[in-house]
């Protein structure tokens, strides 16, 4: 069982795997939105009408398709990792607030949910050791 208490020296490693592995799911995810052009966004946009935002549901959705699949490739490179995280976060609270607009279930929107929750965890956690933040805004050395 000791081998099983601490992973610690993996720490780094571990959220590598989680960045890189929904990072790469987030951009095939938003990839056909960004690309699927004006009509797209605009559907994808016109949800902002839930939250009382009804103008230029073209940029809304557009925006948001820019946040999963350019942000899903911040969050894998490490690169302004919290702002790709704050923008990811943004739009999965946007998409719960859609499916339970559309009096969709549990199981609609539930992916929308734990993600939503995977990315205000890492905005607290950070990109880790294995990350381009780190080489190019390293964290500065406590002094004691």
């Amino acid at each position: 069982m000791k081998a099983l208490q601490n992973f610690y020296r993996f720490h780094d490693f571990g959220l590598l795997l989680l960045r890189v592995g929904i990072g790469v799911m987030f951009t095939v995810h938003g990839y056909p939105k960004l690309i699927g052009g004006p009509e797209t966004w605009e559907q994808v946009g016109g949800a902002m009408g839930l939250v009382g935002i009804h103008f230029a549901p073209a940029f809304w959705g557009f925006l948001a398709a820019v946040a999963e699949a350019v942000g899903g490739q911040l969050l894998a490179l490490g690169l302004f990792f919290r702002v790709a995280c704050v923008f990811l976060l943004g739009t999965m609270i946007m998409a719960v607030i859609t499916h339970l607009g559309q009096g969709q279930g549990f199981n609609d929107y539930s992916h929308a949910l734990e993600a939503a929750f995977l990315f205000a965890g890492l905005l607290f956690v950070g990109p880790g050791r294995y990350s381009v933040d780190q080489v190019l805004f390293p964290p500065p050395r406590l002094r004691y």
